[in-house]
């Protein structure tokens, strides 16, 4: 193909193609002008429905605000309806359905709160008049009942359901209720035994939501000090007469002082049991009640505890102060260590049940009895050493045998043992130092005093040889009961061995004072003429004679002594014999013959070595003298 050809070509087509264009742009021009028609008539359209749409949405506005209303009449319809049927509620009393009475409450003031928010509605004003005066009545209805269930429910607790409370180890016994205060060795058996304490119940627990619910509408209405009065005066009256037929009574100081001894001991000893009973049960039990009822009304919780327990537990610390008080006397120290001991024993528990503010005068009280228990005993401990020493019992014992002093004494000592741990603490009170080396230091100046006393007594003695044997005989009895007794650890083997050789020294110088005179008798020395044997007839005549009197005379008079250790008593004749024996038999072959030869030789050798020895053996048995007439 040639060119001009081929332009033609070109030129044709390119013809065709703006053709095409043309007719698209007249096609787009009338699209164009269709939808700008289109355009206009739907502006048209929508001013035309205008008018119809704004009475639509005034329809569905009114539509909506006739709903609002009807449910809001239906809820002040509803509160009208739950107020009539509270009303009915109330009227009828909390008698039948205390519960329900209680909603009907939570109901009036539900109803009140609404009209309050509500003020605009022209019967609010008048509806809160009459459920306010609903709401008084039943409060007033309320407390009458909480008074009522409260007194129902608030009965004085029996001693025995109380004793079945207590661990067995610590319910009285017979012996304990008749006042037999001795029985601390039977106390500390009891200790190894498990404490468990059954819980007191008070106040049955379905009764004690209902309760809590009552003091709550109460104080929800303002009725506090009503509430408080009426829980204070109820269960205040119901614990002091369990106290009271318990055996608690109020006593004062002056009456402690009017009172034998034996009294005071069985009142003491109740007191502790008192003491146990109130603090572990009843003032637990109340504290446990009060608790549970104002749960939630913190401010009435612990004043009304405080105001409920005060007045019995200045009954009970009254009578501690009284005895602690009290004329002191060495019998007291261990009643007085009893009362100390359970003080100490409670205080943890006492510190809890009386740690608020309305009771801090109750725990401090408890603290300065405990105190002051203390400070007595260990007065009372410095009084029985000065009273030992000085005693000044002129009655002497006759036959030389211990003392009641001493036995006294001794048997005190040994008590005291029963109680180490508790003059520990005791101790502890006052000085920080070692509680033991104290214990021993305390325990050393007793015995002192004890012997320093004994010296003294047996200074009454005419004879020595009695003196001698009543010291022998009581120290012996000091350091046999040390040995036997928790004593010999405190004060050591060595205490126990000085006095051990102090009673020998006694033994010996016994002896020597007793016999060293008689025993002349028996010896060669001092002849007074010629003989092969040393001695002439008439001196040996008169050496026999003077035996014979003298060991007579010895024989009457300390077959009336007394030795009551039987050990003692055997080492000492035997230890007697030993001496005199062979120095008898001795004289008796010696000298015997030349009066054996002569007239009556009875008349001089009354006792044969045999008899001498028999006689030896009734000597500190505490024979009188129509005993020995009769041998």
């Amino acid at each position: 193909m040639g060119v001009p050809q081929a332009m033609e070509a070109v030129t044709a087509r390119a013809e065709r193609i703006r053709e095409s264009l043309q007719k698209s742009q007249t096609v787009t021009d009338s699209m164009v002008a269709i939808l700008g028609s289109f355009d206009h008539r739907l502006s048209a359209l929508e001013t035309a429905m205008r008018p119809t749409q704004i009475r639509t949405h005034s329809i569905r506005r009114a539509h909506e605000n006739i709903d609002k209303t009807l449910k809001r009449a239906e809820v002040i319809m509803g509160q009208f309806d739950h107020t009539r049927k509270a009303e009915a509620k109330i009227l009828r009393g909390p008698h039948e359905d205390l519960e329900s009475y209680l909603e009907a409450i939570d109901q009036l003031r539900s109803t009140i709160n609404f009209f309050k928010v509500n003020k605009t509605l022209k019967s609010s004003e008048g509806v809160i008049n009459h459920a306010n005066n609903l709401l008084n009545k039943a409060i007033s209805k309320l407390e009458d009942e909480f008074r009522q269930l409260l007194s129902n429910y608030s009965k004085p607790v029996e001693p025995d359901r109380l004793f079945d409370c207590l661990p067995d180890s610590l319910r009285p016994s017979a012996d304990q209720s008749k006042g037999d205060g001795n029985g601390k060795s039977e106390q500390q058996q009891r200790r190894l035994q498990p404490v468990i304490y059954t819980p007191l119940t008070l106040i049955p627990p379905r009764v004690l939501p209902l309760l809590h619910d009552l003091a709550q509408q109460m104080a929800l209405a303002g009725h506090q000090q009503q509430l408080f009065k009426i829980y204070r005066d109820t269960r205040s009256s119901a614990l002091e007469q369990s106290l009271r037929k318990l055996g608690v009574e109020r006593l004062s100081k002056e009456d402690v002082q009017k009172m034998q001894w034996e009294v005071l001991e069985a009142k003491i000893g109740n007191w502790i049991h008192y003491m146990r009973i109130a603090v572990k049960l009843l003032f637990s039990g109340e504290k446990k009640i009060c608790d549970q009822i104002f749960e939630g009304a913190e401010s009435l919780r612990e004043p009304c505890f405080a105001e409920v327990t005060g007045n019995s537990v200045s009954v009970l610390l009254s009578f501690g102060e009284a005895i602690s008080r009290s004329k002191r006397s060495p019998e007291k120290l261990f009643v007085l260590l009893d009362m100390y001991e359970i003080m100490r024993e409670l205080q943890s528990e006492i510190e809890l049940l009386f740690g608020s503010k309305p009771s801090i005068e109750m725990r401090d009280a408890a603290v300065s009895l405990t105190k002051r228990l203390a400070q007595t005993a260990q007065e009372t401990f410095g009084d029985f050493e000065e009273a030992v020493e000085k005693d000044a019992t002129k009655t002497a014992v006759l036959d030389g045998t211990v003392h009641p002093l001493t036995s006294y004494v001794i048997n005190y000592v040994k008590f005291l043992f029963d109680y180490q741990s508790t003059l520990k603490q005791l101790f502890q009170e006052f000085d920080e130092g070692d509680a033991d080396s104290q214990l021993t230091t305390v325990t050393t100046r007793i015995m002192s005093a004890l012997q320093n006393n004994l010296d003294g007594k047996s200074k009454q003695y005419k004879d020595p040889a009695l003196t001698q044997l009543f010291l022998m005989n009581n120290i012996h009895y000091i350091v046999r009961s040390v040995r036997r007794s928790e004593a010999k650890d405190l004060l050591g083997d060595d205490w126990v061995q000085i006095h051990r050789r102090i009673v020998q020294q006694h033994a010996n110088q016994y002896k020597r004072v007793s016999w060293a005179k008689i025993l002349q008798c028996l010896t060669v020395q001092g002849s007074g003429g010629t003989s092969d044997n040393g001695l002439s007839r008439a001196t040996v005549k008169e050496r026999f004679k003077t035996f014979n009197i003298q060991f007579e005379e010895l024989h009457q008079r300390q077959s009336q002594w007394t030795i009551p250790d039987s050990e003692l008593r055997e080492s000492l004749r035997l230890a007697v014999a030993e001496v005199l024996l062979p120095a008898y038999r001795s004289f008796i072959k010696r000298f015997g013959p030349m009066i054996d030869n002569g007239k009556n030789p009875g008349k001089y050798i009354k006792f044969s070595p045999e008899a001498i020895d028999s006689m030896l053996n009734e000597f500190f048995e505490s024979k009188t003298w129509g005993d020995q007439n009769r041998r």
